[in-house]
C-alpha cells in the first residue's frame, strides 16, 4: 500500500487535554483537581479484562442442526459491561440473529433479550494492508453496551439465505443451508475504572511534534504540577475545563492557526499578514473544538501497537454509529470508549481502536486511534476508504432513534476544524480511490461527499437512517464555522 508513513514512535501522555471551543482571551492554565477527587481517582484504578467463552450447540435446538443454533445458558461470570460475539474468519458473515440477556450486578435482575447488530465486518482495515493481513483479525458483531453485569445468556441462530440463480430454464430461487461461522465465542469486556498502565517505555513525540508549552525538551513531560482535568460534559451546555498535554504536542498552541502548506503553526507575524490580506489566501479552518484525549478517557496504551501509520491527507470524513445501543449516561462514556477500544484490539485483533474520533449524545468529542488528532492517522472504520479519510463514530444506534442535536453539532465542529486543516470544504465533493469493498471494486476512483456516511462507501445500514439524514445539517454548519 502506498501513501502512508509508518514510524515506530510512541507518545508519552503526561496530562490530558481538553481543547477550547473558541479562542481563549488569555492563556489557560491547568486547574488542579481537588485532593478528594485525586484520591478517588487513584483508588479507582482497576485494569480492564476480557472473558472469551466458546459457544456450544444448544440442546433444546439440536433438531435444527448443531451448527445452526449455538449459545450459552444462564451463567455467573466476572463483572463486564460490554458484550459481543466473534468468530475465526474475518471475511465470513454471520447470517442470523444474535441475542443476549444479562444480569445487573447491583440489581440482581435479568434484562429482556437484546439484539446485537451482526453486520460489523464493514468496519475494518482495508484489504491488503498490514493490519488486515496480520493473521489475528477476526469476524465480529458490533459491541453492545449493557452496563455493569455479572450474569449472561446468549443465543445465536443462523438464518438460511435465499438467492436468485440463472439456469437454462430461467431464474430460480435457491436457499442456502443455515450455518454459522466457525469458532464462535462470546466476548465479555470489563473496561476497568481507570487506565493504570504506564506509557510505552522510550516513547517519543510523534513525527514533527512540538513539545507542549513549558515542557521539558526531549521528554514530552508536562510542566510541573500539571494534572489531568479532562471531564466530559454531562449536558449539552456543561462546563468544560482546559489543560495542557504532551499527548497532543503535535497540535498548534491553543488559539493558533494551523498552516497545512507549511506543516506547522502560524507565527504571530504570519497571522498578522493573513489578517491584513498580505499573505497567501487564509485557510478556512473552524475553531478547534474541545477533545477528550486518550489519557482523558483512560486508554491503556499497552494494548495497542506502538507504531503509528499515516496517510497523505484527510480528504473526507466518514460518519458512523457504533451500534452499541443508546442506554448509556454521558458520565459513563469513558468506560464505553475503553470497552470498544479493548473489543477492537483484544477481541477483533485490530492494532488500535478503529475510529479516529468518537462523539457522545452530550456532544463530547473523544480522541480515537492514536497518532495525533491533527494528523492524517490511518484508521479502520470504512472498509475500502480508510486512506486519506477520518472516521467519526457517534456512540449509539440510530436506525430508529434520532441522534441528539448536541451530537450533530459536535460532528459539525469537529469536521470544520479537522477538514479545514487539510483545505477541505465540508459542502463539497472529493475523489477517493477504493481499496476494495462491496460497492466499489479496488482501484476505482469514487466521487463522495467530503462529509459522507459509512453507507456511501459500503453497502451497510451504518450510520443508521436517522443519523444519515442529519449529515446535510452537519455539512452546512461545518461550512459556516469555517467562514464559508
Amino acid at each position: 500500500m502506498r501513501g502512508f508513513l509508518a514510524s515506530s514512535i510512541g507518545v508519552t501522555c503526561a496530562a490530558a487535554l481538553a481543547l477550547p471551543l473558541t479562542l481563549p482571551a488569555a492563556t489557560a492554565s491547568a486547574r488542579p483537581a481537588p485532593a478528594a477527587e485525586q484520591a478517588a481517582d487513584a483508588s479507582a484504578a482497576v485494569p480492564g479484562q476480557t472473558q472469551s467463552l466458546p459457544l456450544v450447540p444448544l440442546a433444546v435446538d439440536r433438531a435444527l442442526g448443531s451448527t445452526a443454533v449455538q449459545g450459552l445458558t444462564r451463567r455467573d461470570v466476572r463483572h463486564f459491561s460490554l458484550v459481543g460475539v466473534v468468530w475465526d474468519d474475518p471475511d465470513a458473515e454471520l447470517h442470523g440473529r444474535v441475542q443476549v440477556r444479562t444480569r445487573g450486578s447491583t440489581t440482581g435482575k435479568w434484562s429482556g433479550w437484546q439484539d446485537i447488530e451482526t453486520h460489523n465486518h464493514e468496519h475494518a482495515a482495508d484489504p491488503d494492508t498490514a493490519e488486515r493481513a496480520a493473521g489475528r483479525v477476526r469476524g465480529a458483531t458490533a459491541p453492545l453496551w449493557v452496563g455493569d453485569s455479572d450474569g449472561v445468556e446468549v443465543r445465536v441462530r443462523a438464518v438460511a439465505e435465499s438467492r436468485v440463480e440463472e439456469t437454462g430454464r430461467g431464474a430460480r430461487t435457491a436457499t442456502a443451508e443455515a450455518v454459522l461461522p466457525s469458532g464462535l465465542r462470546l466476548e465479555l469486556v470489563d473496561p476497568g475504572r481507570a487506565e493504570d498502565a504506564p506509557a510505552a517505555s522510550g516513547a517519543r513525540p510523534a513525527l514533527g511534534a512540538r513539545p507542549a508549552s513549558g515542557s521539558v525538551p526531549g521528554t514530552g513531560a508536562a510542566p510541573a504540577g500539571a494534572v489531568s482535568v479532562d471531564s466530559p460534559r454531562t449536558g449539552s451546555l456543561g462546563a468544560g475545563t482546559v489543560a495542557a498535554s504532551a499527548a497532543n504536542s503535535a497540535l498548534a498552541p491553543l488559539g493558533a492557526m494551523e498552516l497545512p502548506a507549511l506543516g506547522r503553526a502560524a507565527t504571530v507575524r504570519e497571522l498578522a499578514l493573513l489578517r491584513e490580506g498580505r499573505a497567501q489566501a487564509q485557510p478556512k479552518i473552524g475553531p478547534r473544538p474541545r477533545i477528550v484525549t486518550r489519557r482523558g478517557w483512560g486508554a491503556d496504551e499497552s494494548l495497542r501497537e506502538r507504531k503509528f501509520v499515516y496517510t497523505k491527507s484527510v480528504k473526507a470524513a466518514f460518519v458512523h454509529h457504533t451500534a452499541s445501543g443508546n442506554k448509556y449516561l454521558c458520565s459513563q462514556v469513558p468506560s464505553v470508549v475503553r470497552s470498544i477500544y479493548r473489543y477492537h484490539v483484544k477481541s477483533m485483533g485490530w492494532r488500535d481502536i478503529g475510529y479516529n474520533f468518537l462523539v457522545d449524545k452530550c456532544g463530547n468529542i473523544y480522541e480515537g486511534r492514536a497518532g495525533g488528532v491533527a494528523k492524517a492517522v490511518l484508521g479502520a472504520h470504512t472498509l475500502g476508504f480508510n486512506t486519506n479519510s477520518t472516521g467519526i463514530a457517534v456512540l449509539g444506534t440510530f436506525n430508529t432513534s434520532k441522534p441528539s442535536v448536541s451530537a450533530v453539532t459536535a460532528i459539525a465542529k469537529l469536521t470544520a476544524w479537522k477538514l479545514g486543516i487539510y483545505g477541505m470544504d465540508p459542502r463539497a465533493k472529493t475523489s477517493l480511490k477504493s481499496g476494495g469493498g462491496n460497492l466499489y471494486k479496488k482501484g476505482k476512483n469514487v466521487r463522495l461527499n467530503v462529509i459522507s456516511g459509512h453507507r456511501d462507501g459500503f453497502a451497510t445500514q451504518c450510520p443508521g437512517g436517522l443519523l444519515y439524514g442529519r449529515l446535510g445539517t452537519a455539512r452546512t454548519d461545518a461550512a459556516r464555522l469555517q467562514g464559508r
